[in-house]
């Protein structure tokens, strides 16, 4: 395994590096709340990042996703292009791949995704619109209590009961056009406060029509088709917000040594004291575990290699470590840690989110381990 970046991801990479630093400032966070930075949004897909995720793969997602993390970027960019632009490109069909990707990787298609809280939704098959066969549409009827980023989106992807995937759309312009209320026909949607601030939404299905995606016809192969597809993007989400965890602990820990190199006590910084710097030496080292196995279940991913307990693992790290990097980065600010204010503080919300949308460690734990245990281990 190499997991050196090709030309082209490094590329994308510097490019988002700048343009998240650029605009993603304190003071433009702090004016968007708990929407989407619309001018952000803007210059990403002008610079043509969503667009170079598809060319990149999953690893190139997992590398821009820490960019965001970094420095807590407020846009859907992660989620839209993991349930959105991957998931299409990988999973549906040509017609499919030819009508939504132009959306996708311009931004005027946003996607958030409701995988995390599988069994909710009920389908049934819609005669109207596109064959029963490749794609096809249905109505699903349900609820999902909290989808990330939902306020935002154009399209949301959810699984039924069967783990096939359906696409619903929401109406409205994405974060152009954030709707605080009703969506389209048969779709509520309202807001819902997390953790961190991330658009959320209670999403409700009343007869609600979505499109297949990788589903094909049940009872002729389609219910497995559509389980690997809901398997593999429930994996791909679960990578790509690894990385963006990485990349959110990673600006925490910058911003604690920061503050502590510069913070005096005593006629000394208070980086040259041995508990801060053990405590910052083993946040460096809970990062880089977050780093090093999300890299690995995302080259795994892109070379159609099994990769579900890989991703796992890259879960269990981001939630377990990625706990404890935030809050050391909190602690190294001292009192100033606790101010809600204060930039540390949003790398604090976003760690504790993340944590809790990967699944708690024992969680996480629990999943691997029905895995190992059905033989699903590599």
């Amino acid at each position: 395994m190499d997991f050196t970046p090709t030309q082209e991801q490094a590329a994308a990479r510097e490019l988002a590096a700048r343009v998240f630093g650029d605009l993603a400032t304190h003071e433009r966070l702090k004016a968007a709340g708990t929407g989407t930075d619309p001018e952000l949004w803007k210059a990403l897909c002008a610079a043509g990042l969503p667009e170079a995720v598809e060319a990149t793969g999953l690893l190139g997602l997992v590398l821009l996703a820490e960019e965001q993390g970094r420095v807590t970027a407020q846009v859907p960019f992660t989620a839209s292009c993991v349930y959105g632009l991957l998931a299409v490109a990988r999973h549906g069909t040509d017609e499919q791949r030819a009508r939504l990707l132009p959306g996708l990787r311009d931004g005027t298609t946003v996607v958030a995704g409701a995988l995390d809280d599988p069994g909710r939704i009920r389908s049934e098959r819609d005669g109207e619109g596109g064959s029963d066969g490749e794609g096809g549409w249905g109505r699903l009827t349900g609820t999902v209590d909290r989808v990330p980023w939902l306020r935002d989106a154009t399209h949301v992807l959810v699984p039924d009961r069967h783990d096939t995937l359906w696409l619903v759309p929401l109406g409205g312009a994405g974060p152009e056009e954030p709707r605080p209320g009703g969506a389209g026909p048969g779709v509520t949607v309202t807001p819902v406060e997390l953790t961190a601030p991330w658009a959320a939404g209670r999403l409700v299905l009343d007869g609600a029509r979505g499109e297949r995606i990788g589903g094909g016809q049940r009872g002729a192969g389609g219910e497995a088709d559509g389980a690997a597809a809901c398997a593999s993007v429930r994996a791909s989400a679960r990578i790509a917000f690894a990385g963006l965890q990485a990349g959110v602990c990673a600006g925490s820990l910058a911003r604690a040594v920061t503050h502590t190199s510069g913070r005096e006590q005593f006629g000394r910084p208070l980086a040259t004291r041995q508990a801060v710097q053990l405590r910052a030496a083993d946040a460096y080292m809970d990062i880089e575990a977050i780093r090093v196995t999300a890299y690995e279940a995302a080259w795994r991913h892109d070379r159609a290699l099994p990769a579900e307990e890989h991703a796992l693992t890259a879960a269990w790290w981001a939630s377990e470590a990625g706990k404890r990097v935030v809050h050391a980065g909190q602690h190294l600010h001292g009192g100033m840690g606790a101010d809600l204010g204060h930039p540390v503080h949003r790398h604090f919300l976003w760690g504790r989110q993340l944590d809790a949308h990967l699944g708690c460690g024992t969680e996480v734990l629990a999943a691997l381990g029905d895995l190992l245990a059905r033989g699903g281990g590599s």
